[in-house]
């Protein structure tokens, strides 16, 4: 294999940047600083969207984690595996992931409820039958807070808001709200704050982008090989079988869209609101 094999195109507004390597393309690489966190609703979604790039961040030495919010109850195809399914789901992730180079211990289950997580947005006092307590406290904006003080990311990955799943809406959204606490001064007992929020992409998985993705990766058929043999230990999700037939037409590639926040600064609307001779004042 040669680099001139593996192709990144970034798109920043009208300039196209190609190159062998992430790296190459970045506008915000940090050599030797950088570490790439996962955030996977359900533990086959980031696979789907991002298994060709978890594999090129290894080649470029970037530690690889993830996250697995729901503890896979709701993901039973057969009564036979109702009760017993959130384990069979943890052993086919940690084979899924770790195929692809990734170490166990780098793959952590919070183990929310499957389905049911608009019972655990923001952060609350845990309840003795709260699920994923940390410091006493539960919520998915505590653990994500928790894990991105302890874990330090540069770049953060998650599927799309745009996916019709619930949990993926919610995911996301509590993210992005928990990378500001990550680097602010609320909640102490979570961890040191990061110096500034990691910069963010999303995976298309179930939907298509709101907006147009604007990093496209190209391989050789081998990591698609190897990122499609990665999905198929999820051997008791059937009902992913359409989805890895999408991977494996589309061919070796993948699309991420890059996610950038506006605070609100009252001087961007000032020029809207000035007296303008040709508009005329309307009663």
């Amino acid at each position: 294999m040669t680099a001139n094999q593996i192709e990144f195109v970034r798109l920043v507004g009208n300039e196209r940047r190609a190159g062998s390597t992430l790296q190459s393309v970045s506008r915000h690489w940090q050599s030797g600083k950088e570490c790439f966190l996962f955030i996977s609703p359900h533990d086959d979604d980031v696979v789907l969207g991002g298994g060709l790039f978890m594999q090129l961040a290894k080649l470029e030495n970037v530690p690889v984690h993830i996250l697995i919010v729901t503890d896979g109850t709701m993901g039973y195809c057969s009564k036979e595996e109702k009760d017993t399914i959130s384990d069979i789901r943890r052993k086919e992730t940690f084979a899924c992931y770790q195929s692809l180079g990734i170490p166990k211990e780098n793959i952590v289950w919070l183990g929310f409820p499957d389905c049911r997580l608009n019972s655990y947005r923001g952060r609350r006092p845990a309840e003795p039958s709260d699920k994923a307590q940390i410091e006493g406290f539960t919520g998915l904006q505590n653990s994500f807070t928790y894990y991105l003080r302890k874990i330090r990311p540069t770049q953060c990955f998650l599927p799309t808001s745009s996916d019709l799943h619930p949990d993926h809406v919610i995911v996301h959204s509590e993210l992005l709200i928990s990378l500001f606490h990550g680097a602010g001064t609320i909640w102490p007992e979570l961890g040191t704050p990061l110096e500034k929020p990691p910069y963010v992409h999303e995976l298309g998985v179930y939907c298509d982008f709101p907006e147009p993705p604007s990093l496209r990766i190209r391989t050789p058929q081998e990591f698609l090989d190897k990122k499609l043999k990665a999905i198929a230990a999820f051997e008791s999700q059937k009902q992913i079988g359409s989805l890895i037939d999408i991977v494996r037409k589309s061919g070796p590639e993948e699309y991420l869209r890059e996610l950038h926040f506006k605070l609100y600064q009252p001087t961007a609307y000032r020029d809207r609101f000035e007296k303008k001779d040709s508009i005329p004042y309307l009663r």
